[in-house]
C-alpha cells in the first residue's frame, strides 16, 4: 500500500507556478523563445500558456529551475533543461490578444536524431509508464495526405497572416480557398512561408480566426502556387 502510494504522489500535478523557458523551432530558419510560468508540474510532464502557437506533436525545448526530487536526470545542475512532445493545445482570448494554453510530456535530456533536419516534424508517443519519461516514434505524423474529413471545393475568403518574434505581422495576404474541411484547407498564395511555419488566418466571411501549420506548397498546372495547411487550435466550422 506504501508503494501504492508514493507511486500515486509522484505522477499527480504539483502546482508549482515556476518560471520556465521556452524554445521552439518551427523552420530550419525560425526560431522563437518565450518565458513563461507553469501552471502544474510532474516529473513526466507540465502545463503552461504561450502567447505564439504551436501544435500537438511537435517538440519544445524547456528550461526549468525545477525541484531536484521531480527531476529524471541532471539532479546537481541549477536548470532542469528537457525536450518535451505537446500532447494538448487549446487557444482562448484574452485582453493582451490570443494565448495557448499548453499540455507537454517529458520525453529525455536530448531531440530524436531527425529533428535537427525537420524541426517541424511531428511525433507521436511511442511508449510510456507510470514512472518513466515517455519516448517517442521518429516517423512523422501524416500531413495532408491523410485527411480525416472530406475537402469542400469551395472559396472561402481569408486573411493571410504570418508574424514576427515579436508578434508583429510581416507578411500578409488576402486569398481564398481552392478547398476546405473542418481540419485543413487548401489556399492560393503568393507569399513565400517555409514549411513548418505556424500562420494566422482570419475570415470576415466566417467571423474567425485559426491557426494553421503549413504542411506543404505545391503549383498547380494554372501555374499558381498553393499552401496547404492544417488548422491546429480549432476546428473550422464547416
Amino acid at each position: 500500500m506504501a508503494e501504492n502510494r508514493e507511486s500515486q504522489r509522484i505522477r499527480e500535478r504539483l502546482a508549482l507556478q515556476l518560471p520556465v523557458r521556452i524554445h521552439c523551432r518551427e523552420a530550419p530558419d525560425f526560431e522563437w523563445t518565450e518565458m513563461t510560468r507553469l501552471a502544474n508540474v510532474t516529473p513526466f510532464g507540465a502545463a503552461f500558456t504561450l502567447t505564439r502557437p504551436t501544435e500537438k506533436g511537435r517538440l519544445l525545448h524547456m528550461t526549468i529551475p525545477m525541484p531536484r526530487q521531480l527531476r529524471v536526470f541532471d539532479h546537481v545542475e541549477d536548470q532542469y533543461r528537457i525536450w518535451a512532445i505537446v500532447r494538448h493545445l487549446k487557444s482562448k482570448t484574452t485582453d493582451k490578444g490570443p494565448a495557448f494554453e499548453v499540455g507537454v510530456a517529458f520525453i529525455g535530456k536530448r531531440a530524436p536524431a531527425s529533428y535537427d533536419a525537420e524541426p517541424w516534424k511531428r511525433y507521436e508517443i511511442a511508449a510510456t509508464g507510470p514512472e518513466k519519461l515517455a519516448s517517442v516514434d521518429e516517423a512523422a505524423r501524416s500531413g495532408s495526405d491523410q485527411r480525416e474529413h472530406t475537402r469542400h471545393h469551395i472559396a472561402v475568403d481569408m486573411l493571410v497572416e504570418l508574424v514576427d518574434l515579436n508578434g508583429a505581422v510581416v507578411l500578409s495576404e488576402q486569398t481564398v480557398t481552392e478547398d476546405i474541411s473542418p481540419q485543413g484547407a487548401t489556399l492560393f498564395t503568393t507569399l513565400q512561408i517555409p514549411i513548418g511555419r505556424f500562420i494566422r488566418l482570419t475570415s470576415a466571411q466566417y467571423s474567425i480566426t485559426a491557426h494553421a501549420a503549413i504542411r506543404s506548397r505545391t503549383t498547380g498546372a494554372d501555374g499558381i502556387e498553393r499552401i496547404h495547411v492544417e488548422f491546429v487550435d480549432k476546428q473550422w466550422p464547416l
